[in-house]
C-alpha cells in the first residue's frame, strides 16, 4: 500500500509540475471549477432561487473568456504546446475558444427563462451545458486522437440529455433516444476509424500520423481508418447522408437546446474536422477531398430541398441548418489544394462565427414569438410587424442572412466560402461553386417565404397584442443583430482572421 501510495505521490508530482503553462490551460480550468462551483450552489439552494444558476453560470463563461484574452495579447504568433505537443494553444485555438464560450453565453440568455417558466430542472440544465461546453474547448486545442475523441464525448453525453429535457414529452423523449443511440453509432464508427489509424501509424499524435499518411502511398487499412473518421464526425456536423437525427431532434427538443445543438454542437465537429485534415491528413486529399465534395453538394441540395416543404420554423430551420453545413463543408473538400488551404481554413472560421450570429438570432426570435402565439408554425408568424415591429426587424435580418443578401454577415461568410472554393481553379471547383451558387438561390425561397410571412399575412388568430419578451430575450437579440450586421458591413472585423491561412501550414507543421 505504501509503495502504491508513493507511486501515485510521484505521478501527481509530475503532472503538478512547475513547468506545466498554467495560464495556457485557464480558460479550461475557470471552467471545471465553475461546474464544480455551480453544482455545490445548487444542491444548496432553494428552489425559489434556482433562477440565480443561469447568472452564476454566466459568470463562469466571462470568467473562462478572460484568460483567453490575456493568452491572445501573450502569444504573439508563437503557439503554447502542453504535454509533448498533443495540446497546443495558438491563433485558431483561441478564436473557436472565445467562439464557444460567447455561444453559450447566448444560449443561457436565451433558455434563462424558458427553464423557469416551463417547471425545468435549472440546476441540472446548466451543469450539463457547462460541461459541454468544456469539452468544446478542450477540443479547439487537442492534437492527439484520445483527447480529440475524450472531449467529443464530454461535449455530446450532455447534449443527449439535454435534446429530451422535456421528460414529460414523448416528441422531447423520442428526440433525445435517436440523438443518443445515432450519436453513439457513429462514435462507435469513429472509434473503429482510429484504431485503425493507431494500428496502422503505431501513434494517437495527429502530426506524427500525418507524417506517415501520403497520397499514392497509403495502406487499405489507412484509408479505411480516414473514412470511418470522416464518417463519425459527418454525423456530428449533420452532413448528408448522415443528418436523419436532426429534424426529429430539432423539432423534439426545447427551443434553446435546438438552438445550442444547431450552433456549438456543429460547430465543434467541424472544428474536429479541420484539425485532422490540416493536422492529421494534409498528405491524405485524395482520400478526404472527393468525399467531401459528395458531402457538401449532397448536404446542401438534400437540406435546401426538403426545407422548401416545411411548414414548422423550427424543422424549417433544422433543414437550412443541414444545408448551411454544407456551405461550411464546402471550402474542406479543397483543403488539400496548395492555392486554397489556407482560404479554406479561413473561410470555414469565418463562417462559424457569422453562422452563429444570425442563426442564434432567429432561434431568439422564435422563442420570443412562440411564447405569445404557443404555436412552432411558419403562419403563427403573421402580422408580426403589426404587432411587434422591432421583431420583425430582426428575423428579417437574420434571414436575409442566412440568404446571404448584402451587406449583412451570411454574404460575406459565402463569399468567403467561394473564393475558397475558387482558389484551386480546378474542373471539380467550378461545379461545386455552381452547385452552391444555385443552392443560394433555392434557399432564399424558404427564407424569403417566413419573411413574406412577417410584413405581408395578416395574424391568424386576430390577436394583435405586443410582445414583451423578457431581458434577457432581448440582450441575446441585440447581440445577434450587433454582430450579424456588424461582419456584413465592416468584414475587417472576421477578415483579420486572414492570419489563420498562415496557420493552414503551422497546423500542419
Amino acid at each position: 500500500m505504501i509503495a502504491l501510495l508513493s507511486t501515485v505521490l510521484a505521478q501527481a508530482e509530475e503532472w503538478v509540475a512547475p513547468d506545466i503553462d498554467w495560464h495556457a490551460i485557464a480558460p479550461e480550468l475557470i471552467l471545471v471549477i465553475g461546474i464544480n462551483l455551480v453544482l455545490l450552489i445548487d444542491l444548496n439552494l432553494a428552489d425559489s432561487k434556482k433562477w440565480t444558476i443561469a447568472t452564476l453560470s454566466g459568470f463562469v463563461l466571462l470568467a473562462a473568456f478572460i484568460p483567453v484574452v490575456t493568452l491572445g495579447l501573450e502569444l504573439d504568433g508563437v503557439p503554447r504546446e502542453l504535454f509533448d505537443g498533443r495540446y497546443v494553444v495558438d491563433e485558431y485555438a483561441l478564436v473557436l475558444k472565445a467562439f464557444f464560450l460567447l455561444v453559450a453565453y447566448v444560449i443561457i440568455l436565451m433558455s434563462q427563462n424558458e427553464l423557469e417558466e416551463g417547471g425545468y430542472y435549472q440546476g441540472e440544465f446548466y451543469i450539463l451545458m457547462l460541461c459541454s461546453v468544456l469539452g468544446m474547448v478542450v477540443m479547439t486545442s487537442s492534437r492527439d486522437l484520445i483527447s480529440i475523441f475524450v472531449s467529443l464525448e464530454l461535449l455530446s453525453i450532455p447534449a443527449y440529455m439535454m435534446a429530451a429535457w422535456r421528460k414529460r414529452s414523448s416528441v422531447s423523449n423520442e428526440a433525445g433516444v435517436k440523438y443518443y443511440l445515432l450519436g453513439v453509432f457513429a462514435s462507435g464508427i469513429m472509434l473503429f476509424g482510429m484504431s485503425y489509424l493507431y494500428g496502422t501509424t503505431g501513434t494517437t499524435k495527429l502530426s506524427e500520423i500525418g507524417a506517415q499518411l501520403t497520397n499514392g502511398d497509403l495502406l487499405a487499412l489507412e484509408v479505411v481508418g480516414i473514412v470511418f473518421v470522416l464518417i463519425g464526425f459527418a454525423f456530428k456536423i449533420s452532413a448528408v447522408p448522415f443528418h436523419s437525427w436532426a429534424p426529429d431532434t430539432y423539432e423534439g427538443a426545447p427551443t434553446p437546446v435546438t438552438a445550442f445543438l444547431s450552433v456549438a454542437s456543429k460547430a465543434a465537429g467541424f472544428v474536429a474536422l479541420v484539425t485532422l485534415i490540416y493536422v492529421a491528413f494534409p498528405n491524405a486529399s485524395d482520400v478526404y477531398g472527393p468525399m467531401l465534395w459528395v458531402m457538401a453538394a449532397l448536404t446542401m441540395t438534400v437540406g435546401n430541398v426538403l426545407a422548401l416543404r416545411q411548414t414548422n420554423i423550427v424543422r424549417m430551420l433544422a433543414y437550412s441548418s443541414v444545408s448551411q453545413g454544407g456551405f461550411i463543408l464546402m471550402p474542406l473538400a479543397f483543403a488539400g489544394d496548395a492555392n486554397a488551404s489556407g482560404s479554406a481554413l479561413n473561410a470555414v472560421v469565418v463562417y462559424l462565427l457569422v453562422y452563429a450570429f444570425m442563426n442564434l438570432g432567429a432561434f431568439a426570435v422564435v422563442i420570443a414569438v412562440s411564447r405569445k402565439t404557443n404555436s412552432g408554425e411558419i403562419s403563427s408568424f403573421g402580422g408580426l410587424f403589426n404587432y411587434a415591429p422591432g421583431m420583425a426587424v430582426a428575423m428579417t435580418v437574420f434571414m436575409a442572412s442566412l440568404a446571404g443578401i448584402p451587406p449583412l454577415g451570411g454574404w460575406f461568410a459565402k463569399f468567403n466560402a467561394f473564393k475558397a472554393v475558387l482558389d484551386a481553379s480546378t474542373t471539380s471547383a467550378y461545379v461545386l461553386a455552381s452547385i452552391a451558387a444555385a443552392n443560394t438561390v433555392i434557399s432564399a425561397a424558404y427564407y424569403f417565404k417566413v419573411l413574406r410571412t412577417v410584413w405581408v399575412d395578416d395574424a391568424p388568430d386576430g390577436n394583435t397584442a405586443p410582445i414583451n419578451p423578457p431581458q434577457p430575450i432581448i440582450a441575446a437579440l441585440a447581440i445577434t443583430v450587433i454582430g450579424t450586421l456588424a461582419v456584413g458591413v465592416y468584414p475587417r472585423l472576421v477578415a483579420g482572421f486572414g492570419e489563420l491561412q498562415d496557420l493552414a501550414g503551422a497546423l500542419a507543421s
